[in-house]
């Protein structure tokens, strides 16, 4: 197939019925990149033999000389078949696991995926992550088995020993789709049941339970790879070839006067060809027969191999060739290397290219397909649920679902990268073909330059020299800003159009993750639009569509307008965008959810420029990384160091390169890599490093050593650790005492705490919902979820020292979801409990919040463990699996009339304890008997800011106090090998434990 101009990708784009956006998806170095190549090179834009050496997706350097793939690179095909034309937007992502952040970013944006699985290897760690990642954004995946070459050229299999291997590595596919679809049927029958008891129908009569799971009534045929439902092909893209059921089935009922359709029901599975009466039979395995898949396709591919490969028996090759009807040339034929005449035979016989996008173009859906659960899952963030968000946003709903490009279909848009390009590459920027009228132009204008020239030389000669000189310096100074300009870096959003027709020059809303649509719509004017003046509202902007990009892997074509139902490539939104946003013409749109990470950043350096003059610089650079990367995090400590942090070594490496290279653009000195610890306390030891008990006078020798250490500071005077380490600490001023102790959490509690990280924050979001007063529907869901999260709580914390500790939680840390736990064991001090949306849902009367003067600092004392949380005492780092327990906290009364607007800030607002039936909860802070003059306030500032510093010192100095441990980041490997290798590995891996313990 030819190269198609751009008017015909133009004229494609205008039909989302033959539109498929896909990516491919598979571990490091199975071969997607260069089955990528294979696709392109069936467009013509590379030369088919060059497929597989060009690598053309992978522009960078460091992907070529790494040979592995490091950025999702999108690229759009034609491909006809039939009467049918398609436009493929293809996109290649990474598979090393440094770079899964790519993968996430590519899968939002398609509606199907071709994972690609290595025959020898099988399904390793990365194929279940992308399987998983699929899964989790509803797209459909088909599946090709590559390097199949191996298996003859490698393992030294036979045509049967093949088959079989293949069937294994389809069981491993399947069951990890098989564990994901019933994970998900059981999660939907649990909800169902909690229904079924919570609407308790006939509490009199006998209850008859359906203890089944379900899945006997779901529906997963569909889900599976299997050869005969035409989702699966065979191939060696190395090779040239590849082939799926349908193919050979067409192939033989021709010759063989067999039905198509009982071809593609046989040619997979235990049949065998009873070649005496001519027919079909069952029972392959039981009679020791070969199967139907080996003896019409496995033989010929294998004989194939052997006559040009391996014997290079030409007679039996020009038999080949003749019995198939292939013609190949000369100095194929002639070549020295047989994989040259292997790829010429068999890319003209079973060409890999139209067997996979035949069947991307058969069994992956269209824009025009895309499941409302899909669209629902997309618009819901957070704790909002697709019913409760307003009218007029759940009415886009439609809008998605029908693709329409139409005047009044609203636009609405997904960013999910910002990527950087050089200037020279934009097609502004690029040398086009002139036509004859341009040619004609452009020779009269040098005819008319020339004759300029000609009079200005003869006006040279009377004229002094000097001026020339002068001239020709003025007229080269403006260059040299151009010649900068050229070498900067732009950005281009990476994003999909799921509804309307996006134009040049348009102006849209950029939807930030925490915009309400509620909200916005009750702002803003009926009717408004973008470019209309709007009035301020909470995470919207507006921005202007400057540029819009046809994505074509290492080149961009412009476009004046892309319709819906395509992926393109948006500019001039690196104002606006940070790394990923929503796009919409319509306020009402809501933003969608976030991308799912797979992989966090972990590996941290500290940056900085090797001359000190160039710190701006550097900090630019930093800048331009952060947004170019959706995974790399630019911080800056409080000592003023830069930190970069990234996913791994090779991810540090490439991130290091582009700052010298292409945004900062200088000489940078760069820390030894640091993996993040986590601080925590344990339980006091019963026995020492020899095993020898400890007694009660060590635990005494501890707490004396860490007063020791305390009273070497300067506060001495204001702090007290008890022996059993109580920490006691006031404030500068004399006026609030608060004491504090650390004790060790459960395990299962730490790692509870850690796998429900989202729903805490769900929790909390909630909570200052109700306090502020805002209007919230909540997920109901969300609640049962948060409620059996409480009763696992419960059932952990159990024992004399948890007893009701559950109910006396008064915040998680630290950023108020992470695995610590702030205690209120303080009497006579009761306040909203930390689970109040709970108590508000199953409340019939209102939850009044108790008085307590107390209650005007309380977000202080929460302030302060946040902090102590943050950054621990021993290398400033988060701390894990604490229980800070506040068991005394006292506070003069004077230091109440300090701080007159506290209580305004810090408390539960009127609206919220109106909202949940409360009715003051805190001491009256506007009354004129408890204003002071301002200049009662002493030097050291209010007390609010005093305790909360107070309460980070107490929460470091009772961490001290207690057997302090540093937690370190666990390295899981995988090592796949073959049973006579296994020893060898078992060995290797004993050395490696024993040297990491050294």
């Amino acid at each position: 197939m030819g190269v198609i101009g751009l008017d015909k990708i133009k004229t494609l784009q205008q039909n989302p019925a033959n539109i498929r956006n896909l990516c491919i998806l598979a571990h490091v170095d199975h071969g997607k990149t260069t089955l990528a190549d294979c696709l392109v090179a069936n467009n013509g834009i590379i030369s088919s033999r060059l497929a597989g050496k060009l690598r053309y997706l992978d522009s960078r350097e460091d992907e070529q000389v790494r040979g592995i793939t490091m950025k999702s690179s999108a690229i759009s095909l034609h491909y006809s078949t039939g009467n049918q034309e398609y436009l493929l937007n293809l996109i290649d992502s990474p598979g090393h696991v440094d770079f899964s952040s790519e993968v996430s970013t590519a899968v939002r944006l398609c509606d199907g995926a071709i994972v690609v699985v290595d025959a020898v290897e099988g399904v390793c760690p990365q194929t279940q992550v992308v399987l998983r990642q699929a899964w989790l954004e509803n797209i459909r995946p088909v599946l090709v088995i590559n390097k199949m070459d191996r298996l003859i050229m490698e393992l030294k299999l036979t045509a049967l020993e093949a088959h079989t291997h293949l069937q294994k590595i389809l069981e491993q596919v399947n069951a990890v789709t098989g564990t994901l679809f019933t994970s998900k049927v059981l999660e939907e029958r649990a909800e169902k049941l909690k229904e079924e008891v919570n609407r308790d129908e006939d509490p009199s009569g006998d209850q008859v339970y359906d203890w089944s799971a379900g899945l006997e009534d779901a529906d997963d045929s569909h889900l599976y790879f299997s050869p005969d439902q035409g989702n699966v092909v065979f191939a060696s893209a190395i090779d040239g070839w590849g082939f799926s059921i349908q193919h050979f089935a067409h192939i033989y009922s021709q010759r063989m006067g067999i039905r198509t359709e009982v071809l593609l029901k046989t040619l997979w599975g235990d049949f065998y060809l009873n070649t005496k009466i001519q027919r079909i039979m069952k029972g392959a395995q039981t009679k020791g027969k070969k199967p139907l898949f080996v003896q019409l396709v496995l033989d010929n591919i294998w004989s194939l191999y052997d006559a040009v490969v391996i014997r290079r028996d030409k007679q039996k090759v020009e038999k080949v060739m003749t019995s198939l009807g292939i013609k190949v040339m000369t100095r194929d034929l002639r070549h020295s290397d047989p994989k040259v005449l292997l790829f010429a035979i068999c890319n003209q016989w079973l060409p890999v290219s139209k067997a996979v996008l035949s069947m991307v173009c058969e069994k992956l859906p269209s824009p025009l397909e895309m499941a409302a659960e899909k669209v629902e899952k997309l618009m819901s963030v957070g704790t909002r649920r697709f019913d409760s968000l307003p009218e007029r946003t759940q009415e886009l709903k439609t809008a998605f679902l029908q693709c329409s490009s139409g005047i009044n279909a609203p636009v609405i848009i997904f960013v999910s990268k910002m990527f950087a390009v050089d200037t020279k590459t934009l097609p502004q920027k690029r040398q086009r073909p002139l036509n004859q009228e341009e040619i004609a132009q452009r020779r009269e204008v040098a005819r008319q330059r020339h004759a300029e020239k000609l009079a200005a030389e003869n006006l040279e000669r009377v004229t002094r020299s000097g001026s020339a000189l002068g001239e020709a310096t003025m007229t080269s100074l403006p260059l040299k800003p151009e010649e900068e300009e050229e070498q900067k870096e732009v950005f281009i959003a990476f994003a999909r159009i799921y509804s309307g027709t996006v134009k040049k020059g348009q102006r849209v809303f950029v939807l930030g993750p925490k915009y309400d649509p509620a909200q916005g719509l009750s702002l803003l004017p009926e009717g408004c639009s973008a470019s209309d003046c709007i009035p301020e509202v909470p995470h919207l902007s507006c921005c202007t569509v400057e540029n819009l990009y046809l994505l074509m892997g290492r080149e961009l074509e412009e476009l004046e307008e892309i319709p819906a139902g395509n992926v393109m490539g948006i500019g001039g939104l690196e104002d606006c965008v940070l790394k990923t946003a929503t796009l919409s013409a319509s306020p009402a749109c809501s933003p969608f959810t976030p991308l799912n990470f797979e992989a966090a950043p972990i590996v941290r350096v500290a940056v900085e420029p090797k001359h000190p003059s160039e710190m701006p610089k550097l900090v630019s650079g930093m800048r331009l990384l952060n947004q170019a990367d959706p995974c790399a995090e630019v911080l800056i400590q409080e000592t003023g160091e830069h930190v970069l942090v990234t996913a791994g070594e090779v991810h540090l490496q490439r991130c290091l390169d582009d700052l010298r290279e292409r945004f900062a653009k200088i000489e940078i000195s760069v820390s030894k890599p640091i993996i993040p610890f986590r601080e925590t306390v344990v339980r006091p030891p019963k026995v020492d490093m020899v095993n020898e008990e400890l007694g009660k006078q060590h635990k005494v020798a501890v707490i004396h050593q860490v007063k020791e250490e305390l009273s070497k500071g300067p506060s001495s005077d204001y702090h007290h650790v008890d022996p059993d380490g109580l920490v006691t600490l006031t404030t500068p001023n004399r006026l609030a005492t608060v004491c504090v102790r650390a004790i060790p959490l459960p395990q299962e509690v730490t790692v509870l705490l850690e796998r429900n990280s989202e729903l805490i924050r769900a929790l909390e979001l909630m909570n200052s919902s109700l306090r502020e007063g805002r209007a919230m529907d909540i997920n109901l869901r969300t609640l049962e979820a948060i409620a059996e999260l409480k009763d696992h709580l419960q059932s952990l914390l159990q024992g004399r020292k948890w007893r009701n500790a559950v109910e006396r939680i008064w915040a998680f840390g630290p950023r108020r979801y992470g695995p610590n736990i702030l205690l209120n064991s303080i009497k006579d001090y009761s306040r909203l409990s930390v689970w109040q949306c709970l108590e508000w849902r199953h409340s019939n009367d209102q939850v009044r919040a108790p008085a307590s003067p107390l209650r005007v600092f309380d977000n202080s004392i929460i302030s302060g463990f946040q902090l102590a949380t943050l950054s621990g005492p021993m290398c400033e780092e988060p701390l894990m699996g604490v229980c800070f327990s506040v068991e005394r906290w006292d506070v003069e009364s004077v230091a109440f009339s300090q701080n007159p607007d506290t209580l305004k800030e810090d408390s539960v607002s009127p609206e919220a304890l109106r909202d949940v039936g409360s009715h003051g909860n805190s001491v009256d802070a506007t009354d004129p008997e408890r204003k002071m003059d301002a200049s009662s306030v002493d030097c050291y500032g209010p007390v609010s800011g005093q305790l909360i510093a107070a309460m980070k010192e107490a929460c470091r100095h009772a961490f001290q106090a207690q057997p302090q441990r540093l937690m370190a980041a666990m390295y899981t490997c995988e090592i796949m090998a073959t049973a006579e290798a296994g020893f060898m590995v078992y060995l290797e891996s004993e050395k490696v434990e024993s040297s990491m313990k050294r």
